[in-house]
């Protein structure tokens, strides 16, 4: 049996992979682990001030890219922004925001040239 969900709500959905779950062993259950709109927003609401300004600067005024040190410019130190990120997944995961594999919306990417 192949089961497609589309349009249901995240907590309905969250429900029914709860009772999947009481019967892994008897099916195989995938989740969407895309980001959608609202997983967006709740990601973004779920940041302090300046990792939220780290991640605007990345995706709106930086179209997806931002050098260090135009971010520097912007949030200052960029250990804080970053740690704030990284935990920002898994915290949604445990909460049931969003499925486990949920990818990271910002990665970092490291320039060779300049550790």
């Amino acid at each position: 049996m192949r089961i497609t969900m589309e349009g249901a709500s995240e907590e309905f959905e969250r429900k029914l992979l709860a009772l999947f779950a009481e019967h892994r062993h008897e099916l195989t259950v995938t989740a969407d682990t895309e980001w959608t709109v609202d997983r967006a927003d709740r990601y973004l609401r779920s940041l302090p001030a300046g990792a939220r300004r780290f991640a605007e600067a990345v995706v709106v005024d930086g179209d997806g890219h931002a050098d260090a040190d135009a971010l520097r410019s912007i949030v200052g130190r960029l250990q804080g922004p970053t740690v704030a990120l990284s935990r920002a997944v898994p915290r949604g995961v445990r909460e049931g925001w969003w499925p486990e594999g949920t990818q990271a919306p910002i990665t970092v990417v490291y320039d060779p040239d300049n550790p």
